[in-house]
C-alpha cells in the first residue's frame, strides 16, 4: 500500500468532499502521509484573452475517455475573460471530426487527439481552420512542439503547490538523504 497520498486541488474542491477523502484514506492505511495540496492556473499572458474569441484546446482522452466536460483552458478563458468560446465542430477535419460523433459530450472544447502522425495532422489543420483571435491550449504537453499554429496562442498550466507540511521535498529528503 502506498506510503504517501496527495489529495490535491483542496482550494477548489468541496471542503466536505475533501475531508471525506482524508478520512476514507486514513481508514483504509492509516500510517500513510496526506498531503494537500493546491493547483493554481499560470499563463504566461493573460491579459492576451481579456474580450477574444478563443479556441480552447484540452487533453483529448480526459474530454473522451474521462468523460470531463473541460479542464484548465476552459477554466482559464472564463477567469481572464474570454469574449467567446468558439465550437471548433464546424472546423473539425477526418479524425477529429470522428472524434465528436464518437463522443458527442465533448461540447465546444477541442480534444487534443494526437495518437499518430495522421490525428497529428487533423488536430492541427482543426486549430488552423478555426476562426477565432486566440488558441488557448490546456493540455499537460506544449501542442507548439509537435504542430504548427498559425495564430496567436496562450498555454495553460497547472502546477502542484503543496499546503502545509510535510511536503513531498520533505518526505523524500527524509528517505532518500536529498532532494529528488
Amino acid at each position: 500500500m502506498a506510503d504517501v497520498f496527495v489529495i490535491n486541488k483542496v482550494d477548489t474542491a468541496d471542503p466536505e468532499k475533501v475531508i471525506q477523502v482524508r478520512e476514507n484514506l486514513r481508514r483504509l492505511n492509516p500510517g500513510a502521509v496526506v498531503i494537500e495540496g493546491a493547483s493554481p492556473l499560470f499563463v504566461d499572458d493573460p491579459a492576451a484573452i481579456q474580450g477574444k474569441r478563443v479556441l480552447v484546446v484540452e487533453d483529448g482522452p480526459t474530454l473522451t475517455h474521462g468523460e470531463m466536460a473541460y479542464g484548465a483552458g476552459y477554466v482559464a478563458a472564463r477567469r481572464f475573460g474570454a469574449a467567446e468560446i468558439v465550437d471548433p465542430r464546424p472546423f473539425a477535419v477526418k479524425s477529429i471530426a470522428a472524434t465528436y460523433v464518437k463522443y458527442p459530450k465533448t461540447g465546444a472544447i477541442l480534444p487534443a487527439m494526437g495518437y499518430g502522425e495522421a490525428q497529428t495532422r487533423d488536430l492541427e489543420a482543426t486549430i488552423n481552420a478555426s476562426d477565432v483571435d486566440l488558441v488557448i491550449i490546456g493540455t499537460p504537453i506544449d501542442l507548439t512542439r509537435i504542430i504548427k499554429i498559425n495564430k496567436p496562442y496562450q498555454r495553460v498550466r497547472y502546477e502542484l503547490q503543496e499546503i502545509g507540511q510535510p511536503t513531498l521535498a520533505d518526505l523524500l529528503m527524509k528517505k532518500f538523504g536529498r532532494k529528488a
